[in-house]
């Protein structure tokens, strides 16, 4: 019964040899030598170990590891050498008419290397160990051009391993210089971090201090105190909580990317968050520019953490705010669609490239806009992303009305569907 591989195994083995880049091609004898040879064999009884052996398409002719101690010419057909595991093989070389393989067995007394499979149907002339060295002597041709395949055969193996050696050489040089650079980026991400914690707890502290003294202020004041000045007092509260978001803002990006941020999800009338957000910058009287309100009326609460909400309208309004010149308008806009709630700010600024649109929201990420004095630290809109995100929605930023400006949409699932990816548990 002979040894035949699977169908898909015979398949694989066609498909890899059906590209020349893919394979070497097993040196073959001279064709003077090679007749020669088939007439001495024509003449030679067959009780004198000339083996002529007959292959099926797919037939295994000897398996690697097996002892053995015949050499194989190939009379007719392809078959193919093959190492390893047949369902994922290393294909050595591809023989053809007048290749010969098996010979380090042959001449070593040692199992086969590798193993051979018929490509197609094969006719091969199989010669032992005793009959070889017969040949050699009745033919000293045979035998120097035995010699010629076996060394052109260690010369393309030594080839081979010089070139595996070089590659792994060159591998684990980059292999290294990629842990260099992974090093030192870590190490830059901790500096950083650290840095940004020192920066955080360094402003946090006056800005409590200040906080603590305009509101000890706002209680002592007399009754008839100027209500201008009292306005005053209001903006300065105001700009310190502005400021207080801010480092919030540096804090809560990390806390988040952390995992470490809680949230604390309550249903919440989104119209009154809006107002109440807007309200802040309409105290504050920022520039001469109009914010209207568009929210759609009857809207449903919505499961969500109103403090994070909060500070991602603020982050959002504060943009708009710095981009949009005198005259301008801004407007908040919220509105139902299908089980989900959208809002959106837009701006009357200079937009946002397109190709830019999805790096703002990673962290310090900045346009160069002309005006310097515009730009933000880059972690505004990073907090956004992470705090919508973390509420199961999503965030991207359009062109506004008619083109013009910015609108930044984000939205907010009415099922209480909190996301897990930054390690926040569904409520």
């Amino acid at each position: 019964m002979p040894d035949i591989v699977s169908r898909i195994q015979l398949e694989g083995l066609v498909d890899s040899t059906s590209s020349p880049d893919a394979f070497t091609i097993v040196e073959g004898l001279d064709p003077a030598i090679f007749f020669q040879l088939l007439r001495v064999t024509q003449q030679t009884p067959t009780t004198a170990s000339i083996i002529r052996r007959h292959c099926v398409q797919g037939e295994i002719v000897f398996r690697e590891g097996v002892k053995g101690d015949t050499m194989y010419m190939v009379l007719a057909g392809r078959c193919a050498l093959v190492k390893g595991d047949l369902n994922s093989p290393t294909i050595l070389g591809l023989c053809n008419v007048g290749s010969i393989f098996g010979e380090m067995a042959l001449l070593e007394n040692e199992p086969y290397s590798s193993t051979v499979v018929a490509l197609d149907d094969l006719a091969l002339l199989g010669i032992n160990r005793k009959r070889f060295h017969q040949f050699v002597e009745e033919m000293p041709s045979l035998s120097i051009k035995i010699m010629e395949v076996l060394s052109l055969r260690l010369r393309d193996t030594d080839e081979a391993r010089a070139s595996t050696f070089v590659a792994e050489q060159r591998l684990e040089d980059q292999v290294l210089s990629l842990e260099t650079e992974k090093q030192r980026l870590e190490e830059l991400e901790r500096l950083r971090k650290e840095t940004t914690d020192l920066i955080i707890h360094d402003l946090r502290n006056p800005l409590n201090a200040i906080n603590l003294s305009l509101n000890t202020l706002s209680l002592v004041l007399p009754e008839n105190f100027p209500q201008a000045n009292r306005q005053l007092l209001e903006v300065a509260k105001m700009s310190v909580d502005h400021m207080k978001q801010l480092v919030d803002s540096l804090l809560g990006v990390s806390r988040i990317e952390s995992g470490e941020e809680e949230f604390v999800f309550t249903n919440t009338d989104v119209g009154s968050l809006i107002q109440e957000v807007a309200g802040r910058f309409t105290l504050l009287g920022m520039k001469k520019i109009s914010l209207w309100q568009q929210i759609e009326p009857a809207l449903p609460p919505v499961r969500l953490d109103a403090e994070k909400i909060s500070r991602v309208l603020v982050n959002l309004l504060d943009n708009a705010f710095r981009y949009t010149p005198e005259n301008g308008r801004i407007t908040i806009e919220a509105r139902r669609l299908g089980m989900q709630v959208q809002l959106s700010v837009s701006d009357a600024g200079p937009g946002i490239p397109i190709d830019q649109r999805e790096r703002i929201f990673t962290r310090f990420a900045q346009i160069n806009y002309d005006n310097p004095s515009r730009r933000g630290f880059g972690l505004g809109l990073t907090y956004c992303r992470l705090a919508v995100e973390a509420h199961g929605g999503r965030i991207w930023v359009e062109d506004g009305p008619d083109s013009r400006g910015s609108c930044f949409i984000f939205t907010l699932p009415l099922e209480s569907g909190i996301s897990s990816i930054y390690g926040i548990p569904p409520q």
